[in-house]
This record gives structure tokens, C-alpha cells and sequence, in this order.
């Protein structure tokens, strides 16, 4: 039998993925990032950009003198500066970039092929002679002569620890991928692709660069990056191992609560359809689709969400059909009888018909009216105040009924909604609530204008229980704590 190839893989969303417009994250923040791709499996970090200041270079410090498993490199230009700049911070490896295709040698260098390389060649030594490792990244090496790159990375190859050839601005395709790195793949240093997202081919490239050769793989999670971003490592990860029977050192089941924790820290949201992290991804409404998964998985996933530390989920909607009302029904302990179940269905498909989106909330409340089930509601709010303006911190004072008592509390935070949440937290800490968490939170204006009617949509979980519940106000504040209340009150049923 062959052995399976195992591929290195190399995350560099403190680096290129930081570079995404607005992102910007503190030291702790990136330190935080760093832990977790160290418990993901990620062989090597690039931790940033130790030159652009002072607050970087004590986030990637703080990350190289943490002990990770993984290594840890900083990226430079071919100055003595930004190199001087990685090595007091302490990094395993410096990521050398050098500009390879004539227009960027001539345009952004104002130089020549030959003084380019010399160049190279002289930075090269100055790190090794620190005892650093040396990464060379060719950027732009998709738009350079062929001839000059092969011949570039020759020269490179005996004194250097990895080659990255960049496709720097996302312009490859499959069959040249593997035609470029079938000629450069022909040294004892190993060949690291690194590809940009412009034509939605970074994922694909990665994979026909590690065909032809490559033995690392820069990626990025959630795609981060500049302009359409970089190569997902969810994606590259999965399906190397999944699709080509490759082997790499990540642990596969992290890979959510990895894409969760850096779209959390980086404000990036996640598109709910993007491959494998996305929340649509393992959620089923149409009936064909629920009644088919029900009885086989298999049917309608390529995989088990498991694999990448998902859960499968059933959405209700204009599409839902009976199996996954009586689903829902079965596990909640509820018995209804064809009838009843055919009048639950009717009603969703309404309001589904009707452009709602139909959570959990939506779906328990229609259950309980077709069923005449009574539940009396834990928790109500009963009155809210909140002060905000330019020379004040946000403030919130609650008032709630928890089981006929009255509950009141008061709360700071950065904003009116983040005020009246922390009050409402308060509130309610003496329910038990440390295994209540907070996944989601959307905010979307139904109606035009400044008066618009607002519609906040929540996730939350409790214990393995996840649900959705929405609230919907003229005011932003009321309507994200009614949202919340909604929730909690379904969490709790």
C-alpha cells in the first residue's frame, strides 16, 4: 500500500488574516487565537508582522514565549529592520518576502532580477545568522517568469528551510497549479502554496498544489484575509483527509469551536452558508430533506457533523414537512395525534409563507396553541430604563418577574443593548444559568426608516440543547431583551 502523505499546515489569520479591513486584534486577543490553533494541530503560526508596532510585537512575543507546540515565525520584508524586529520577539522562524514577478521587482522594488536575489541571498544569511529558521514567500510568483522562479528557488532550496510560491492575487487555476508545482517541487526543501480567494479557486489551488508536490499548505480560518481572503483551513483540511485520503496533524473535531472563537474575536461574521463552519451547513427544513436524513443520514450530507465538531439541525419553515414536526414533538414528549400534527404543520408553512423566519421560539408557541398547552412564562420583564449619551456610561436598570417575585438590577456597558443584557444576566443568575450560553445575536430592520420596526434574532444554549427566538420592537433594547427572555423561557420549559 502507499503511504499516506501527510501535509504540514501553516496559519497565518494573525498575519494575512488580520489584514482583513477592520479586523484588529489586541495581544491578548491574538495570544488567545494562538492557544487554540495550538490545540487544532496547526504545525506552524505566523503570529504577525513584528515591524508594524509595538503593541504586534508584544502579541507575537507573548505568543512565541507561551510554549506552544506549534512554531512560531514572523513575516518580514527584506530589511534588516522588520528581520531585527522578529528576532527580538523571539520567533522560531522568519517569513521572508521577496517580490518575484517583474512587475513588482521593477514597480514596487524599483530593482532587477539579479539585485533582487543577491538581496535575498544576503537576508537569508543575516537571519540564519541569528539560529533562525527562514521561510522564503515569492509573492506574486503566479504572474512571474517561470524560468526566473524555477531557477530563483534552485539557488534558495540548499540554504533556506521552506519555499512558498504565493498566488498573490488569486489568478491561478487547477491544471496551471499543478503544472507550476510540478517544476518546483523537485527539491529536499520542502514547497509551501499559499493562495489568495479572488476567484473562489484558493481552496481548490491548495489542493492541486499539495498533488503536484507541495508538502505545505498556508490557510487562514474562516477564509480570512485581504479582499476575498485567503485559502480556508477548514476547508483545505477537510478535504485533503476526507477527499484525497491525506494525513495532517489537525484535529478535525476543533475546527468549529476554532472558526466560532476567531469570528467572535475578529467581528468577521461567518456566512451561514459557508462550507462546514457555516450555520446552514448541517440544518435541514425541506421535508424531503428531513424525512430523507431521518431515515439515512447519508442521504443528504456528505459527512457526519461530528467530524468537524457540528451538530445536525432541523429549521422549521415554509419547507418543513411532518417528519420534522413529529420529530420535534417526540422530543420534546409531546403526543399529538394526525390531525393535530397536520393543523402544527399548516400553521408553520404560514407564517413561513409570510417571509418570518420561524425559530424554535415560533415553533414551541404554535405547538402550545394547537395543543392548548399552558406554560406560564418564568421570567417577564416588567419595566426597563436605560440612560446612554456622549459623557455617560450606558447604563440599564431591570425589573423582572422570576417566578412571582420581583427581581431588580442594574448594569454598565459599552452600549444601551449591551447594558440591559448584563442587567438582565444579573437578573437571572440565581436560575442556575452557568451552562446558558449566548451563540448568536442578529439584528435586521423589517421596516425602512428611522422608525423602523427591529427584529432580533438570538441562538442559545443550554447543556446539548440549542435553540432560536426572536423579539421584535420599534426600540433595538427592548427588542433584543425580549429576544432573550423568549429564549431563556424555551430553555427552561
Amino acid at each position: 500500500m502507499q503511504e499516506q502523505k501527510t501535509v504540514k499546515i501553516l496559519d497565518t489569520s494573525l498575519r494575512d488574516g488580520e489584514q482583513t479591513p477592520g479586523v484588529s486584534l489586541t495581544p491578548e486577543q491574538k495570544l488567545q487565537i494562538a492557544k487554540q490553533l495550538d490545540i487544532l494541530g496547526v504545525d506552524y503560526i505566523e503570529a504577525g508582522t513584528a515591524v508594524i508596532s509595538e503593541g504586534e510585537q508584544r502579541g507575537i512575543k507573548g505568543i512565541a514565549n507561551e510554549g506552544l507546540k506549534a512554531e512560531i515565525s514572523s513575516f518580514a520584508r527584506l530589511l534588516k529592520g522588520d528581520i531585527d524586529a522578529a528576532i527580538e520577539c523571539d520567533v522560531d522562524t522568519v517569513n521572508l518576502v521577496a517580490p518575484v514577478s517583474d512587475a513588482h521587482i521593477k514597480k514596487k522594488l524599483k530593482t532587477d532580477r539579479e539585485s533582487l536575489r543577491n538581496r535575498t541571498f544576503e537576508m537569508v544569511d543575516y537571519v540564519k545568522g541569528h539560529g533562525l529558521k527562514v521561510e522564503i514567500s515569492a509573492e506574486d510568483a503566479s504572474r512571474a517568469d517561470t524560468g526566473f522562479l524555477k531557477s530563483f528557488f534552485s539557488d534558495l532550496a540548499a540554504v533556506v528551510d521552506r519555499l512558498c510560491f504565493c498566488d498573490t492575487v488569486g489568478i491561478l487555476y487547477p491544471e496551471r497549479t499543478k503544472e507550476l508545482f510540478g517544476l518546483i517541487c523537485n527539491f529536499n526543501t520542502p514547497v509551501a502554496v499559499h493562495c489568495h480567494n479572488d476567484f473562489g479557486l484558493a481552496t481548490v489551488n491548495s489542493v492541486a498544489a499539495v498533488l503536484a508536490g507541495a508538502e505545505v499548505v498556508h490557510v487562514t480560518v474562516n477564509g480570512l484575509g485581504e479582499r476575498a481572503g485567503n485559502a480556508s483551513l477548514e476547508e483545505v483540511v477537510t478535504a485533503l483527509e476526507l477527499l484525497y485520503g491525506m494525513k495532517t496533524n489537525i484535529v478535525k473535531s476543533k475546527l468549529y469551536e476554532t472558526s466560532r472563537l476567531v469570528g467572535n474575536l475578529t467581528k468577521v461574521p461567518v456566512a451561514p452558508n459557508k462550507p462546514l463552519v457555516g450555520d446552514n451547513v448541517f440544518t435541514h427544513e425541506s421535508g424531503m430533506h428531513v424525512h430523507g436524513t431521518l431515515a439515512d443520514t447519508t442521504l443528504y450530507e456528505p459527512m457526519d457533523p461530528g467530524i468537524v465538531g457540528r451538530k445536525r439541525r432541523f429549521a422549521f419553515g415554509k419547507h418543513t414537512g411532518t417528519a420534522s414536526v413529529k420529530m420535534a414533538l417526540e422530543e420534546q414528549g409531546i403526543q399529538a395525534d394526525k390531525e393535530q400534527m397536520s393543523e402544527i404543520l399548516a400553521k408553520v408553512k404560514e407564517l413561513g409563507d409570510k417571509g418570518k423566519l420561524v425559530t424554535d421560539a415560533d415553533f414551541q408557541a404554535v405547538v402550545d396553541d394547537v395543543l392548548s398547552i399552558e406554560r406560564g412564562e418564568k421570567i417577564k420583564l416588567v419595566d426597563l430604563s436605560v440612560v446612554s449619551g456622549k459623557n455617560v456610561y450606558p447604563t440599564a436598570s431591570i425589573r423582572l418577574e422570576i417566578d412571582g417575585e420581583d427581581v431588580v438590577e442594574a448594569a454598565v456597558g459599552v452600549g444601551p443593548v449591551d447594558a440591559a443584557i448584563n442587567a438582565l444576566k444579573k437578573g437571572i443568575r440565581g436560575m442556575d444559568m452557568a451552562d446558558l450560553r449566548l451563540e448568536e445575536y442578529h439584528v435586521d430592520a423589517i421596516t425602512g426608516g428611522a422608525d423602523a420596526l427591529v427584529n432580533v434574532v438570538v441562538k442559545m444554549s443550554r447543556r446539548d440543547r440549542t435553540i432560536t427566538a426572536s423579539g421584535v420592537s420599534e426600540d433595538i433594547v427592548l427588542a433584543s431583551l425580549y429576544a432573550l427572555i423568549n429564549g431563556v423561557n424555551r430553555l427552561y420549559q
